[in-house]
């Protein structure tokens, strides 16, 4: 059997291109006991991996050059040599990139089937989900907080706010374009969103919300955590969650210049990675799954078509070219 894989041939200096990617097709082994072959059906391209094409020590491994690059993916079992599986099953895994894979029932993770599509084990019921809920409850935001997400319209960001409304905050989203915007506003129930390509962060913020914000989330940094800074009231809280606006920067840039507000303002500001917190997956399954069970959640996401797009998927992410979580349908 053959199998097509997007594979790491050179490190990215600055924005990925084309150019450090090449599609490959492999010859599949035939399976050994206690392993396991997946027919990939989507694929989950993220903005963390940036950080994994670098060279280095990080808190996740680097990407190999030469070999399949790795990430969340959902699939069906087409073959079995261990008891755990059979043919059908619905798993997820960290073997995406590939429409192919071959592992070991400890590296599968089943599933129920009964959803409307197999992509929101990637997205609000995958590690984005579980993202968002983890960040809120990391700085414990509770009903009465005021708000403010970066990168609002993202896989994390839409998620967070329509979390953050049902347990009764106001939320303030800040997007790339008027068509985000609408969609923070009309979509996923933001009280605010503005498009911080128009005008200033901080002076869009101290207009929209005078009176200051509780809590930031932050999925950008740079610009939107100087303006959040500015913004906090007192004993506000931030939750470190991502900073996309400098994943691609040759060269890292200097901190915010207001920096110094966390110790003027008494303010906490925690960092996270969801792995720190899937002793609790299934807390987040049973409230999460309840939500969009009854409809007071949904999944949002932007779906592109075949393992040779993947590439492209990834990159669109740097240029804002999605809405909720970015996927590849694959098969």
């Amino acid at each position: 059997m053959t199998n097509r894989e997007i594979r790491l041939v050179s490190r990215p200096n600055g924005m990925p291109t084309a150019a450090n990617f090449t599609l490959a097709q492999t010859e599949l082994p035939p399976l050994s006991d206690q392993q396991v072959l997946v027919r990939n059906r989507f694929i989950s391209v993220d903005p963390y991996m940036r950080g994994r094409m670098k060279e280095g020590k990080s808190y996740v491994p680097p990407f190999e050059l030469g070999k399949a690059m790795t990430g969340g993916a959902v699939g069906e079992v087409v073959e079995s040599r261990a008891k755990e599986f059979k043919p059908g099953d619905t798993v997820t895994s960290m073997f995406g990139w590939r429409e192919y894979c071959i592992a070991s029932p400890q590296e599968l993770r089943p599933v129920p089937r009964e959803v409307s599509s197999l992509s929101i084990y990637l997205g609000a019921l995958g590690m984005t989900g579980m993202t968002a809920w983890a960040g809120l409850n990391l700085v414990e935001v509770k009903a009465g907080d005021v708000i403010f997400i970066s990168g609002a319209a993202g896989a994390v960001g839409n998620m967070a706010g329509q979390l953050a409304k049902l347990r009764g905050c106001k939320v303030i989203g800040s997007a790339g374009s008027p068509e985000k915007v609408k969609f923070l506003q009309e979509e996923c129930g933001y009280d605010i969103a503005f498009n911080y390509k128009t005008g200033s962060t901080r002076e869009q913020l101290t207009a929209l919300v005078p009176d200051g914000i509780d809590v930031y989330y932050d999925n950008v940094g740079g610009e939107s955590l100087e303006a959040a800074l500015a913004a906090l009231r007192v004993n506000g809280r931030i939750i470190a969650c991502g900073g996309i606006s400098s994943y691609n920067e040759a060269q890292p840039k200097p901190g915010p210049a207001n920096l110094f507000n966390v110790t003027t303002k008494r303010l906490t500001m925690k960092g996270m990675i969801v792995g720190d917190w899937l002793h609790r997956q299934a807390e987040f399954e049973k409230e999460v799954g309840g939500y969009l069970r009854a409809g007071k959640v949904k999944n949002h996401e932007t779906v592109v078509v075949g393992i040779d797009q993947a590439v492209g998927a990834f990159l669109g992410l740097f240029e804002g070219k999605n809405r909720g979580k970015m996927v590849v349908k694959v098969g």
